[in-house]
């Protein structure tokens, strides 16, 4: 399955910005696959942080292969030495150990995360052991496919922002300029920021200052 939008809120983001309107133009519909539960959503989220998209992926199907189905239960009797052996960290084992108990134990409820505004839900998700702001923001945004989420602590995007408006630097102020204008379909702006930031646009560079060497 993948983020559902369509000609609203193109059209919409179109007629508040002239510059993401020309990008809309080049890149056109952008397929983003999301999750659709919210606990093997976490668990995914957990184990993809700083590895690469690859490397999660590897993980994940060794995960699904030895224990079927992801599952609080399944994970609980696999334990954390058998966890780690399909590729992750000791401390991401521990905290997908961690998640897994509590929803087990009815101390996270996964169904009512779910029905939280977004400021809740990421309060919500970002209280559990490896799960920080950003993490949270990603699971609103590609498993609840909540539509208005826009992640200052997400690099691509902020690289993206830079390429298409030829800032050398965003700072909070300047982001939430940028957020109240793409409001409330942020979501759908982000996926295309992290297009332009991944190459999708021909010629847009990024104005960040160079680094110096030494």
């Amino acid at each position: 399955m993948n983020f559902r939008y369509g000609d609203i809120e193109t059209e919409y983001l179109k007629s508040k910005d002239l510059r993401l309107a020309e990008v809309i133009e080049k890149v056109g519909h952008i397929d983003r696959s999301v999750d659709t539960d919210l606990f093997s959503s976490v668990v995914h989220h957990i184990i993809g942080q700083q590895i690469s998209t690859k490397a999660q992926q590897t993980i994940w199907s060794r995960m699904q292969e030895a224990l079927g189905e992801v599952t609080p239960q399944t994970i609980l009797s696999a334990g954390v030495p058998l966890l780690q052996s399909f590729g992750m960290t000791f401390k991401k084992a521990e905290y997908i150990t961690d998640f897994s108990q509590k929803v087990a134990a009815n101390e996270f409820d996964l169904d009512a995360v779910s029905q939280m505004s977004d400021e809740d839900a990421i309060k919500a998700l970002s209280s559990l052991k490896g799960i920080g702001v950003w993490t949270a923001e990603m699971i609103l945004l590609f498993c609840l496919q909540r539509p208005n989420i826009f992640s200052y602590g997400d690099l691509a995007i902020l690289r993206g922002i830079r390429m298409v408006y030829h800032h050398r630097k965003i700072d909070q102020k300047l982001f939430e300029k940028y957020r109240r204008r793409f409001s409330p379909y942020c979501s759908v702006a982000s996926l295309y920021f992290w297009a332009v930031a991944g190459g999708a646009v021909p010629g847009m560079k990024d104005y960040a200052p160079k680094k110096k060497n030494g």
